[in-house]
């Protein structure tokens, strides 16, 4: 194991250390029953891509909030009840390009493939909380007395919410859904499995968004969670608040929200990752309680994996069957 982490064995049965706070299944009750009111309702026209065998549609609904969220949708053209799969990206990116899903809707999928709120896509951050709103969406709320404006509940409630909006199309067998991603994409891909516990598949790659204080604690408040070093110099330098954030931010850590997944898992996870760190990621795992499987990467960190993309699309092709 290198040097800055804990040895396999005991990441295996690491529990995580950020606290959870006393309320946080009612917090996510009320979150849901929020997002279930929504319905199922879309938008969908022709994209300007098109692919043979394959329909592709630029695709809006309504998140919590009131957000407009947009989505890629790849529809396999004279086919019914399809597996479907719904992708996320990694931090401040996007959807990616229509090409990146078509493996998978040529091989019979229907995909949705989610821009994250404010980042690099089309979905719509409608904002209106209190506090920093400079950069960094895990930070986006803190500062707000009501709990429920922390931007990245919005953003779990999204994913929840298009696998939803997946099921209910008619040309989808709604027990046969998956979920993937890498990084951020990876803790939208347990949190979607989390909230909506009829996703059979999930195939998170080194998930973000796991134990904030482990990764604190690692002195690895860098890159991807540089945020939380700068909330502090900035708006806590004394850290005399540093328990309340740290529980605050309990209410969107993955390792609490892991329990609920019912899905078949595979976790992909680089033990050179210095971004996510693994014991973090496992922290999130070992509370997983359905069938689970992990692979790793010794020699790689929070990078493509080589041959990662073609282990999960057999590993989802199990939802043909």
């Amino acid at each position: 194991m290198p040097i800055f982490e804990m040895p396999l064995e005991q990441m295996l049965v690491y529990e995580g250390t950020n606290p959870k706070p006393a309320d946080h299944h009612d917090y996510w009750e009320r979150g849901l029953a929020q997002m279930r009111a929504l319905g199922t309702g879309y938008e969908k026209t022709p994209a300007a891509f098109q692919a043979p065998g394959v329909d592709c549609y630029d695709l809006y609904y309504t998140g919590v909030g009131g957000a407009r969220v947009y989505a890629k949708l790849l529809m396999p053209q004279h086919r019914d009840k399809c597996p479907a799969l719904v992708r996320f990206h990694g931090y401040t990116g996007d959807s990616g390009d229509w090409t990146h899903h078509l493996v998978y809707a040529q091989a019979g999928f229907v995909v949705a493939a989610m821009d994250c709120r404010g980042q690099g896509g089309r979905s719509q951050d409608v904002g209106g909380v209190l506090g920093n709103t400079l950069y960094g969406q895990i930070i986006r709320g803190l500062d707000d007395p009501d709990a429920d404006k922390l931007l990245t509940r919005a953003l779990f409630l999204d994913a929840a919410q298009l696998a939803r909006i997946v099921m209910d199309l008619p040309q989808v067998d709604a027990q046969r859904v998956g979920a993937s991603g890498g990084s951020q994409g990876g803790a939208l891909t347990l949190a979607c499995a989390a909230l909506e516990p009829r996703i059979a598949r999930l195939a998170p790659m080194y998930p973000f968004m796991c134990d904030y204080q482990r990764v604190w604690n690692m002195d690895l408040a860098v890159g991807a969670y540089s945020e939380l070093r700068d909330y502090f110099r900035r708006f806590d330098p004394q850290h005399k608040r540093e328990q309340a954030i740290f529980t605050k931010l309990g209410y969107i850590d993955l390792q609490h929200l892991a329990h609920r997944i019912r899905g078949r898992t595979l976790m992909l996870v680089g033990l050179m990752d210095t971004i996510c760190p693994p014991s973090t990621q496992f922290a999130a795992y070992n509370k997983i309680n359905a069938p689970k499987r992990y692979e790793l990467w010794p020699d790689f960190g929070h990078e493509g994996l080589p041959g990662a993309d073609d282990m999960v699309f057999s590993f989802m092709a199990g939802l043909r069957e």
